[in-house]
């Protein structure tokens, strides 16, 4: 199993051959990250230990019930919301993910749980209208997008960012007021600064990650795409022998935190209630402790 990001030397390519580049781009579609993304999770529930208590207290603190996981992927937050007892519907743009999410809730179908689990496969940009007959009455309680997803929308052609506005709009739209959105992405800052990320990840901690490297694309001296090419030792995996590795490139745009607060504050209104935490605790501001993400949490008039 193995995937070049590009043969051709002359041509960067910013996502790995076979991913398309219009709308929202799913860019597991040529089924490499997605068949080994368990591998570079590393183990689920060590995963989920990192950042649950933190994320399940600030939901349950708002009440919220009902809740969207607007980047389900493959479902590991989606089941931890699950076993945390919240009412989950989950939603992702790629099906190649979604497909094991929903060979879990076939595997584990006798729990009420995830026999009423709802999965389906959505676009940000559209997404009331893809869900208008699931939507709760009055919207969702929360909504939460994490694991750096919502970075994997790019910007618009026009590079003013209001393809990140519609797809912000869209989960306004879905929530109830008083609704939360818990959304994260990469702390870019410290990418931009230093060219690679910072060594903690609260998401990301697999032995199997063989090498990371970090690219910067750069147009009319503006920061416009970060690109990650990710080299996964496969080895033992569906009977691959020793020395096995997959590679897979993925392209993000580089959220900055400013930027970010400015967008959901732009939906939402600067009067909205609104906290941004680091690996869900507090920010103290010291570089050799900076958070490998930023999580914003902004409340819905």
């Amino acid at each position: 199993m193995s995937g070049k990001p590009g043969s051709d030397p002359d041509v960067y390519r910013t996502r790995s051959p076979g991913i398309g580049a219009q709308g929202i781009p799913d860019q597991y579609s040529d089924g490499i990250a997605a068949q080994v993304w368990n591998l570079y999770i590393g183990s689920c529930t060590q995963r989920t230990e990192m950042y649950q208590s933190g994320l399940v207290s600030k939901l349950k603190e708002a009440k919220c019930v009902r809740v969207l996981d607007a980047a389900c992927g493959t479902g590991v937050d989606s089941i931890m919301l699950l076993e945390a007892g919240f009412d989950v519907t989950s939603v992702d743009a790629s099906d190649k993910m979604l497909k094991h999410a929903l060979k879990t809730r076939w595997s584990r179908r006798k729990e009420a749980a995830f026999d009423k689990w709802v999965i389906e496969e959505a676009n940000w940009l559209t997404l009331a209208d893809d869900l208008k007959d699931l939507i709760p009455a009055g919207g969702y309680d929360a909504i939460v997008c994490l694991g750096n997803s919502f970075a994997h929308l790019p910007d618009s052609e026009e590079g003013d960012q209001s393809t990140h506005r519609t797809a912000i709009r869209s989960f306004y739209q879905c929530l109830k007021p008083g609704g939360l959105l818990m959304i994260d992405h990469r702390n870019y800052d410290y990418i931009l600064q230093y060219g690679k990320a910072p060594p903690r990840n609260m998401y990301y901690n697999s032995d199997r990650i063989s090498k990371i490297t970090t690219s910067k694309i750069v147009v009319d001296n503006k920061p416009s795409m970060i690109t990650l090419d990710y080299e996964i030792d496969v080895s033992g995996y569906k009977g691959i022998p020793a020395g096995g590795f997959s590679k897979f490139r993925l392209s993000y745009y580089p959220h900055t935190l400013q930027g970010f607060s400015d967008l959901l504050q732009g939906v939402f209104g600067k009067s909205a209630e609104y906290h941004v935490l680091g690996d869900f605790k507090e920010i103290n501001g010291a570089n050799d402790d900076a958070p490998a993400y930023y999580v914003h949490i902004i409340k819905k008039p």
